[in-house]
């Protein structure tokens, strides 16, 4: 990381730099300057600038939840950096889960579209996410999401063939389980590591890969990694009721990060893709 460059781009003097943990693609900073404190994400990979810009401002513009403001997006020779103001955290509480729970539900209920997808493609993780729009939501969710990830697993040799599904197979079981459903902004990677509390009880969102998809997508990634607390799932249904085969699409939407972390970190989810692939579509 080029101290100069980031102090042009701050317009200020670095005094003091930390580096923090929690990425798997990234480096993250605390730098701390006389204009006060900002976090630094950056990366020296191909498209680390564009999977910086991945949504942050559209979660802003649906005013349900709160998001970093972002400074800047910058390069400096073949390092990319993101810019957001610092926010300092704490353990949450239960009143503080269940605003956020709510306001996810908010920002689900944010949507004027109701075709899915997104106006640009995006990533999830350092893999491609492509957006291209859909009026069919189980098409959708199988051509873009599934059998993308199912054929560059196939392509890497960590699924055979036959254990790829058709996409009429795949279609036909998520559109009689899901049915015909609404278009929700969804954050797109809402894990544990993606959502922030302030030390003034805010909650925050950080990381997304932002589409226009079935706001049971959110809810599924939250609970691959344990899930949150009861008392945010309890206040995020106050708003928007479960589907009736939220079990089920638990399943079938996880598999979707469990194909991509397959693609990223190897054969050591292949057994939890079987698992999926088996109990519905093979």
């Amino acid at each position: 990381m080029h101290i100069g460059h980031l102090e042009q781009s701050l317009g200020t003097t670095v005094i003091s730099k930390k580096s923090l943990s929690g990425g798997d693609i990234a480096n993250a900073l605390k730098v701390k300057t006389h204009k006060g404190d900002f976090f630094v994400k950056w990366a020296d990979f191909q498209n680390a600038k564009a999977l910086f810009e991945q949504g942050l401002q559209k979660l802003h513009d649906s005013k349900s939840i709160k998001v970093p403001k972002i400074i800047g997006n910058f390069s400096f020779g073949h390092i990319s950096y993101l810019i957001l103001e610092f926010i300092n955290t704490r353990t949450a509480v239960a009143d503080e889960m269940e605003l956020f729970g709510r306001q996810l539900a908010l920002l689900h209920r944010s949507t004027i579209t109701n075709t899915f997808g997104f106006e640009a493609d995006n990533f999830i993780g350092k893999l491609s996410q492509v957006n291209s729009f859909d009026d069919n939501w189980s098409s959708f969710y199988v051509k873009r999401r599934l059998d993308a990830q199912l054929e560059l697993a196939v392509s890497r040799g960590l699924l055979s063939k036959t254990q790829k599904p058709s996409c009429e197979r795949m279609a036909q079981v998520c559109q009689d389980l899901i049915g015909n459903i609404d278009a929700s902004l969804l954050h797109g990677d809402l894990w544990n590591g993606n959502f922030l509390i302030s030390t003034k009880g805010e909650p925050y969102l950080i990381d997304p890969a932002v589409y226009y998809g079935h706001n049971e997508v959110d809810l599924a990634m939250s609970k691959l990694f344990g899930g949150f607390s009861s008392t945010f799932y309890e206040a995020y249904h106050e708003i928007i009721p479960a589907h009736h085969n939220q079990i089920e699409l638990v399943d079938i939407y996880q598999l979707y990060y469990l194909l991509a972390h397959l693609n990223l970190f190897g054969p050591s989810y292949r057994q939890s893709v079987l698992y999926v692939l088996k109990r519905y579509f093979l």
